[in-house]
C-alpha cells in the first residue's frame, strides 16, 4: 500500500508506517503544491494532509485508491468531509496530542498581555542601558483573582482552565452539552451563556470549532459586550472573530487587549494588528514544539495503522 505525506515534516517519527506503507515525501523543505498531490495521489490508499492544505473535491476525485484521509491537525475544515464521506473515503484527525501544547500557549498569550512582556522586551532592546522607568511606566494587570470565560470547552479549553486555575483565576465556560452539577463541583466551572461569558469574564479564551454558525462569533456587538478591562484569546480559528472590528475595539479601548495565534485571513493578521501596542501576536504556533510535533507524528501513525489494522484508537470524523 501507498502513502502520501502532501506536507513539509520531521522525516522522523515515520518509521513505523513505512514498515506497512510505501510512504512518499515532498521534496525537502516544502509542501507539495495542489497540482502535485492531484498527481501524486492517484494510486495511494492513505493521503496524510494538515489543516493548511485544502483537500477538496478535485484531489479526492483524484485519488481513485484512496480509502483513508488522515489530518495532521485538530481541525480538518481543510477537508472537504462530505464529498470524503459519499466517496467512501474515511476522514481522521489528531485531537490528543494538540491539546497540552495549545493550552500552554493560551497561557503564554493572556500572560504576555497582561504583564506586556513582549512591549518590555521590545523597549529594552531598543534603549538597552539607557533605559529608565518611573514606577508606573507601562502597567500591566495581573491575573490572580480574576475570571476567565472559556467559550468552548473542550480538551484544550478544559487543559487552559486547569493552567488558569494554578495561577488563581475563577472559570466560567459554556459548551454544547453542560457538565453535570456533580462535575461542575468537582471541577470548580460555573456554567454562563456566551453572553454571560463576555459581560462577566476578565478574559475571554475561545476554544471552541469553527462553523457556519460560529463564524464572527466575536464581532463588534460581542466586543462591546465585554469589560473595558477584557482581554480576548484567540488559538482556536481565526473567523471566529470579525478581526475589523477586533481592530476598532483595540483603537478604541471598547477591551484592553487581545492575544491572537489564528487570523481570520488564512492566518495573516490584517496589517492594522501589526501598528496596535495592545495585542499579542503569534503565526499559529499553538504545535510549534518538538513534543508536539513528534506526539502528533505517533497519533497520525496509530490512526492510519489501526485503521488498516486494528488494535489502535482511530480518532474518526467521518
Amino acid at each position: 500500500m501507498k502513502l502520501l505525506v502532501a506536507f513539509n515534516m520531521l522525516r522522523e517519527g515515520w518509521d513505523e508506517l513505512q514498515q506497512h506503507f510505501e510512504v512518499v515525501f515532498p521534496p525537502e523543505g516544502r509542501d507539495f503544491t495542489h497540482d502535485e498531490i492531484v498527481e501524486q495521489v492517484a494510486d495511494c490508499d492513505v493521503l496524510c494532509s494538515v489543516f493548511d492544505i485544502p483537500v477538496d473535491r478535485e484531489i479526492i476525485d483524484a485519488g481513485k485508491k484512496l480509502k483513508l484521509i488522515s489530518n495532521y491537525a485538530v481541525g480538518y475544515n481543510n477537508i472537504d468531509i462530505e464529498y470524503a464521506a459519499s466517496k467512501g473515503i474515511a476522514v481522521t484527525n489528531t485531537p490528543r496530542s494538540v491539546v497540552e501544547p495549545t493550552a500552554d500557549l493560551a497561557l503564554s498569550l493572556l500572560l504576555d498581555a497582561t504583564r506586556n512582556i513582549s512591549r518590555w522586551d521590545a523597549l529594552m532592546r531598543k534603549e538597552q542601558h539607557a533605559l529608565k522607568i518611573s514606577r508606573l511606566t507601562n502597567l500591566g494587570t495581573g491575573i490572580h483573582g480574576k475570571t476567565l470565560g472559556i467559550i468552548g470547552m473542550g480538551n484544550i479549553g478544559k487543559a487552559f482552565a486547569r493552567r488558569a486555575q494554578a495561577c488563581g483565576m475563577k472559570i466560567l465556560y459554556n459548551k454544547r452539552t453542560r457538565y453535570t452539577e456533580a462535575e461542575e463541583a468537582g471541577l470548580a466551572f460555573t456554567y454562563a451563556s456566551v453572553e454571560g461569558i463576555l459581560q462577566q469574564a476578565d478574559v475571554v479564551s475561545l476554544h471552541t470549532p469553527y462553523s457556519k454558525e460560529t463564524h464572527h462569533l466575536i464581532d463588534a456587538k460581542a466586543l462591546k459586550m465585554m469589560k473595558p478591562t477584557a482581554i480576548l484569546i484567540n488559538t482556536g480559528r481565526g473567523a471566529l472573530v470579525d478581526e475589523a472590528a477586533l481592530v476598532e475595539a483595540l483603537r478604541s479601548g471598547t477591551i484592553a487587549a487581545a492575544g491572537l495565534d489564528v487570523f481570520e485571513n488564512k492566518d495573516i493578521p490584517s496589517l492594522e494588528l501589526y501598528s496596535l501596542p495592545n495585542v499579542s501576536l503569534t503565526p499559529h504556533i499553538g504545535t510549534q514544539t518538538v513534543d508536539a510535533r513528534m506526539e502528533m507524528l505517533k497519533e497520525l501513525s496509530d490512526a492510519v495503522i489501526g485503521f488498516f489494522h486494528g488494535g489502535r484508537e482511530v480518532p474518526r470524523v467521518v
